[in-house]
């Protein structure tokens, strides 16, 4: 699985980084985790950010910020 976790290093993108990383080890799930700080890629995936990128499918954008549970929820889906 290769996750991306797009933003540039706001407080709400640490948080959405952080929380992504405990819900792939909660999930015992080995990944390759990017955090995506340059713009100009950024771009190319969202508009606003934070925004998570899993196998290059756009899972979250924005707000409101998903925890832990949700996020394991969404990975859960797509793995």
């Amino acid at each position: 699985m290769n996750v991306k976790v797009l933003g540039t290093g706001c407080r709400n993108c640490e948080f959405l980084y952080q929380a992504t990383l405990k819900a792939l080890e909660e999930l015992q799930i080995d990944a390759t985790v990017e955090y995506v700080k340059d713009i100009n890629e950024i771009s190319k995936y969202v508009m606003f950010t934070p925004g998570l990128v899993i196998n290059e499918k756009v899972v979250h954008e924005g707000k409101p910020l998903p925890n832990v549970e949700q996020l394991k929820e969404i990975i859960s889906k797509i793995k």
